[in-house]
């Protein structure tokens, strides 16, 4: 083996040293550019193009490399879609569909005006040309959702907008080649539009279906996470079939998938630490392997060509983003992250210049082939992606760190001194997983480390042991680990399990306490008694009642059922927070119900904190209660029930376990009990929410929902 490492060739061939090598440059550029904060992706485009075919001719660019490199740029595209707000998407999609509109047309114009009269090109090679301008490619989304900020109007307008620019600027590659074969007529719009269509129906309505059924089937993680994989290369495969390119698929794979992979959860998780550690840095190490700076120093032409591309491309892009920031009213650091974010031209340029060269046309006199796009362009091309990456790189991670850390700035000022605490009351094997999920699902995005798992050992009512407390608590922390968050675990002998956990509440100062009920039991008898006499005697928390029939990423819609005078409660806000945020990291559609006094102080909120929700008017609590027996497969029900103490407001709402038991018992439901007092160690943020009229509802929503 030594003597073999002693005689290696270039390019190496060796795969365990190609692959030793590729991960050092994956784990060096990082840590040393990070130090002189300069973006890490174009350390990894310029490492590249060092040990690549063009460069010192260390590594080829051999299959190996190509396939790993495809996927990643897959998996960018998939992560724009599945990380994307649906809920803000769909509020702001004429949004998009302008800045779309903008950051095509214009880098088009700029392109066919300086192909066809400065670089006299034919029409149609100078609209091919054009088209190479108009797309954009994703590659700083991974760092710009790493700084949190994946939610913002910007970033959610710029990437819807990126689906719909690429799938243009690949219709005119399709149009431009099916003309320069002569096959454009009516068939062939026919054809294309037909492919495309049935393309988007498969993957936005079939898709769901078939993973909402695996994940409801198969719990095994991993099988989970290669199901995933699966369906990015199957889109990006029907994507081809119908005629536009492979990052589409995955786009749309993306979006079909959102609402099933919630954005808290384990297998998110999985899925961008494996995209950012693997797959995303191949693929930048590849598109680096095809820079040849040989190619601007032999040839002036190629030079001129690359500036004209160059002016099109950013300039395009850059009065894009201005128009887009003056015509929505975007602020200075947004309009740079707009043009930032969109100035990286890489996969779909890349794919239609190779495509281009690829056809030939004609033979000139010497018998050299006369291509629709020559290997000035081809070249030409390669020096825009360093460019407009390097562009790209700076820019976007400037403008978003300000961005973030304005944010912090605000969260800091309105959050108040409220640190919030969740505990999950353990004690079934079954229901341990559901538990950590639904308290991943309803957590501030900052908690990281203020969640706990307590089990109550009382070994002479044989309720627990310590082998089965270490057993849960340990299940529960391993599933908080794969999230990225802390589970403390605790384990507590007590003489009663009531007693034991709200001890644990007041010493840990708990905001929140999870019980799950059990599948098959629901509310049993001594259930309710120990609610009544027991969980519902401290007042000071938050109290929710879980029942889970199948996995919470899998419901598509919540009915939210809401008593009148609710918002009264000084824990209102603080429990319809937790419905908020179980809308927003699960992406499932929220079906309010209440009064009209109520759906105002709604209303109000979803303007601050948008999410995907319906607002109906209800004048009777029977009314509420119809629509909660009507529930159909994978919707569930959420009730923010009334004053714990005497139900002065619905008597009827002491009845809810008994008819959620007979009604709903192959439902998700959940029951929460606000917090009925406010004590000394509570703090301002929570008190604040007890008001007898609203006419400070921005102040309390500007704090509580940031």
């Amino acid at each position: 083996m030594l003597l073999s490492i002693q005689h290696v060739s270039l390019p190496i061939e060796d795969p365990v040293l190609k692959f030793l090598i590729e991960l050092i440059i994956i784990l060096c550029i990082p840590l040393l550019l990070n130090k002189i904060k300069v973006p890490h992706l174009l350390g990894l485009i310029i490492a590249g193009a060092v040990i690549g075919p063009n460069g010192f001719n260390v590594l080829a660019r051999d299959s190996s490399i190509v396939v790993t490199g495809t996927t990643g740029l897959l998996y960018i595209m998939f992560l724009a879609g599945l990380e994307i707000d649906m809920g803000d998407f769909k509020k702001n999609k004429w949004k998009s569909i302008t800045f779309s509109l903008y950051t095509f047309i214009v880098p088009f114009a700029l392109g066919l005006i300086g192909g066809y009269y400065i670089l006299h090109f034919s029409l149609l090679t100078s609209v091919l040309f054009a088209s190479l301008f108009s797309s954009h490619t994703l590659i700083v989304y991974p760092m710009v959702s790493k700084l949190g900020i994946a939610k913002k109007l910007a970033v959610n307008v710029t990437v819807g907008g990126t689906m719909i620019t690429d799938v243009l600027s690949l219709v005119v590659l399709a149009v431009v080649v099916g003309m320069s074969q002569g096959e454009v007529g009516t068939s062939f719009w026919v054809t294309l539009s037909a492919s495309m269509l049935v393309f988007a129906l498969v993957v936005l309505l079939l898709f769901p279906i078939i993973a909402r059924w695996f994940f409801k089937n198969v719990e095994d993680k991993i099988s989970q996470y290669i199901f995933v994989i699966v369906m990015i290369y199957l889109a990006a495969l029907l994507a081809e079939l119908a005629g536009i390119e492979a990052i589409i698929g995955a786009f749309f794979a993306g979006l079909a998938l959102n609402r099933l992979i919630p954005h808290t959860s384990s297998l998110m998780n999985r899925v961008e630490f494996v995209g950012n550690a693997i797959f995303i840095p191949f693929f930048l190490i590849s598109v680096g392997m095809l820079i040849d700076f040989n190619a601007f120093i032999q040839s002036w032409e190629t030079l001129g060509v690359a500036s004209i591309m160059l002016i099109a491309s950013i300039g395009g892009k850059y009065a894009a983003a201005i128009l887009t920031k003056k015509t929505f009213n975007f602020t200075d650091d947004e309009g740079r992250l707009i043009f930032g974010m969109s100035a990286a031209s890489a996969a779909a340029t890349l794919a239609s210049v190779m495509v281009g060269y690829n056809i030939i046309l004609s033979e000139n006199e010497a018998g050299e082939p006369v291509r629709l796009l020559n290997e000035h362009v081809l070249n030409g091309s390669i020096l825009l992606i360093l460019v407009s990456c390097t562009i790209s790189s700076f820019v976007s991670m400037a403008s978003a760190q300000r961005i973030a850390d304005a944010d912090k700035e605000e969260t800091a000022a309105g959050t108040g001194d409220e640190e919030e605490k969740i505990l999950l009351a353990v004690n079934h094997e079954h229901t341990v997983e559901k538990m950590v999920n639904l308290g991943l699902l309803i957590k501030n995005k900052s908690n990281k480390d203020k969640i706990f798992a307590l089990n109550v050992i009382n070994e002479e009512k044989s309720e627990s042991s310590s082998k089965n407390a270490e057993k849960l608590l340990g299940e529960a922390v391993n599933m908080g680990a794969a999230a990225d968050v802390k589970i403390n675990p605790i384990t507590r002998h007590d003489n009663d399990v009531i007693a034991g956990v709200n001890n644990v509440v007041k010493e840990q100062n708990i905001t929140d306490l999870i019980i799950g009920l059990e599948e098959e039991k629901g509310f049993s008898t001594s259930f309710i008694y120990n609610l009544y006499n027991g969980y519902l005697q401290n007042k000071h928390i938050n109290l929710i009642i879980y029942h889970a029939v199948q996995p919470v990423s899998t419901i598509k819609k919540y009915v939210v059922l809401i008593p009148a005078d609710a918002e009264r409660e000084p824990g209102f806000f603080h429990c319809l927070l937790r419905i908020w945020n179980i809308g927003k990291n699960s992406g499932a559609k929220m079906s309010f119900y209440a009064n009209d006094k109520t759906l105002d102080v709604l209303k109000s909120i979803i303007k601050k904190a948008n999410i995907e929700a319906v607002f109906n008017a209800v004048t009777s609590w029977q009314e509420a209660e119809n629509m909660a027996s009507s529930l159909e497969e994978d919707e569930g029900l959420i009730i923010l029930m009334a004053d714990r103490g005497m139900h002065s407001y619905f008597p009827q709402m002491k009845e809810v376990p008994e008819i959620l038991n007979k009604k709903l018992h192959n439902n998700n439901y959940l029951l929460i009990y606000p917090f009925s007092k406010i004590d000394n160690t509570v703090t301002e943020k929570r008190s604040v929410s007890n008001l007898d009229d609203f006419a400070d509802i921005g102040k309390i929503i500007g704090r509580i929902f940031k």
